[in-house]
């Protein structure tokens, strides 16, 4: 572990005087991001599962998730939508099966990879996007990056065009990697999406 200082300023009144103080912390944080030997080693145990696994798609410390042919698009409707805990995505959405679709600028639509990954409890993970694609305006997740230990899932994607020209996607294409990270402790998620087999 290495050592993490940062400084909280404070304020106080000390003798009718306003007075400013500075603590500094020490905090130690443990990171753990696995490399590509790790990511093996962890496969052959049985505590990352990849299917289908292309192990040419193995990074050097992530691993590239492929685009499924499943999409969901946004009907289009003038209709507030509450947003609530209980809000169901699927009721402003409709799913798609297609080989590509087109993602108009500043449009958003939902994917899904073709791969499903299942992590043993102590194991977690981010998705992010590729920079290739980045470069072109495509953000490949809005804000649902992190991936919880012990899923079982495929991973879907919040897909936005943020440039200013039309984006033609492909079923197959190399659109997201999978960043994994060792936990400290162990759990499970048991959530409302525990199961997701499309967007």
């Amino acid at each position: 572990m290495q050592p993490i200082y940062y400084g909280i300023i404070s304020e106080g009144i000390e003798n009718g005087y306003i007075k400013r103080f500075l603590y500094l912390c020490e905090v130690n944080i443990h990171m753990s991001v696995l490399t590509r030997d790790e990511i093996l080693k962890e496969i052959d145990k049985g505590n990352i599962k990849i299917e289908p696994l292309d192990k040419d798609n193995i990074g050097p410390g992530s691993v590239d998730l492929t685009l499924s042919n499943k999409f969901r698009t946004f009907k289009r409707s003038s209709r507030v939508f509450d947003v609530l805990d209980t809000s169901d995505y699927k009721e402003i959405t409709e799913l798609v099966e297609t080989d590509s679709i087109i993602i108009m600028p500043q449009h958003t639509i939902l994917g899904i990879t073709k791969e499903k990954i299942t992590l043993s409890p102590d194991i977690c993970g981010w998705l992010e996007g590729r920079t290739r694609y980045a470069r072109i305006g495509l953000m490949v997740h809005i804000s649902a990056s992190f991936m919880q230990p012990g899923i079982s899932n495929r991973q879907v994607l919040e897909m936005t065009n943020m440039g200013h020209v039309p984006l033609k996607l492909h079923a197959g294409t190399k659109i997201c990697q999978f960043i994994f990270q060792r936990t400290e402790g162990k759990a499970k998620y048991e959530g409302q999406f525990r199961d997701q087999e499309e967007p």
